[in-house]
């Protein structure tokens, strides 16, 4: 099958130095109508898909119209909303030879737990083709059927903590960035990269950072000494909690568990983070820290 036009590499200096970005079609960065767009960032492995799937359960909670995109080739991000794992805007497309005009929304959009709609990218295989220009394709689908004219949020959830200019691509859609985080070093290092990555974006692109959601953290005071030379507030605190766990393994949200005392105040904190999101965050593009410097602020004395 036809592998469709290919992505095009510019260099282009006002979006970091020497660097060389996927340039986008120009009808798939253009504004998103309204939407609230937020893209989920953190270290690999660290809870982004479980927090991006909580938060839109808020939002739908609190009765917003809620898309979640799963930017991730191993199309994980919205199982717990769906109950399946979905199929993927790069099969779906390969089905009809890569002919966009011929899909509907019901070809690629499913619809998950309280109405959230669910979109999974997918991939490329590995080492064979750019994730970014999926992105952009699915992007440019959504626009064309009017999905995010009528969506009051859209959630990316995107691969780990790659920023290159495939998977940085949803920092050209966003109104605001939020990292997930742990308080240990790997988490806080990558954190700091992709600030690096959002200041970048954010000379070219509408894009700010709003703020981090510590995640499996019984405490923060890594994380404070980083926030101490890199001003970022904590949106949210959640626990290790083995509740979330669980609710990996049953495939579903937070909000669909047993209630028991942890999974309420869990909830809780969802919600608020949601009703923060929604009232407006301040728009930030922090200065990111050298690796030396990063470094020899973390750890103990």
């Amino acid at each position: 099958m036809s592998s469709g036009p290919l992505p095009i590499l510019e260099s282009l200096p006002g979006d970091g130095e020497g660097s060389f970005q996927v340039h986008m079609d120009k009808s798939s960065t253009m504004s998103t109508d309204g939407a609230l767009v937020i893209a989920v960032y953190g270290k690999g492995g660290i809870g982004k898909s479980t927090t991006s799937s909580n938060l839109s359960a808020a939002l739908a909670t609190l009765g917003y119209r809620v898309l979640q995109v799963g930017c991730d080739p191993k199309h994980d991000s919205t199982f717990t909303l769906t109950k399946s794992m979905i199929p993927t805007v790069i099969e779906t497309l390969a089905e009809v030879d890569f002919h966009a005009e011929e899909l509907q929304p019901e070809d690629f959009v499913y619809e998950g737990y309280n109405g959230v709609m669910c979109v999974e990218t997918g991939g490329p295989p590995a080492g064979t083709g750019c994730g970014g220009y999926v992105v952009g394709q699915t992007v440019k689908l959504l626009k064309q059927h009017h999905l995010l004219e009528d969506t009051d949020v859209v959630v990316f959830d995107v691969l780990g903590d790659v920023v290159c200019g495939g998977f940085a691509a949803p920092l050209q859609h966003a109104d605001r960035a939020l990292i997930v985080t742990a308080n240990d070093f790997d988490s806080i290092f990558a954190m700091n990269r992709i600030v690096a990555a959002i200041k970048a974006k954010a000379k070219n692109y509408k894009v700010r950072l709003g703020g981090i959601v510590a995640n499996r953290s019984a405490s923060t005071d890594q994380i404070d000494r980083f926030t101490e030379h890199v001003y970022i507030p904590t949106m949210a605190r959640i626990p290790n909690l083995d509740a979330v766990r669980r609710s990996r393994l049953k495939k579903c949200t937070l909000f669909e568990m047993e209630d028991s005392e942890e999974v309420l105040e869990v909830r809780e904190t969802y919600l608020n983070l949601a009703r923060s999101l929604m009232a407006g965050t301040e728009g930030l593009m922090p200065e990111p820290l050298g690796d030396t410097e990063i470094f020899n602020i973390l750890g103990f004395d």
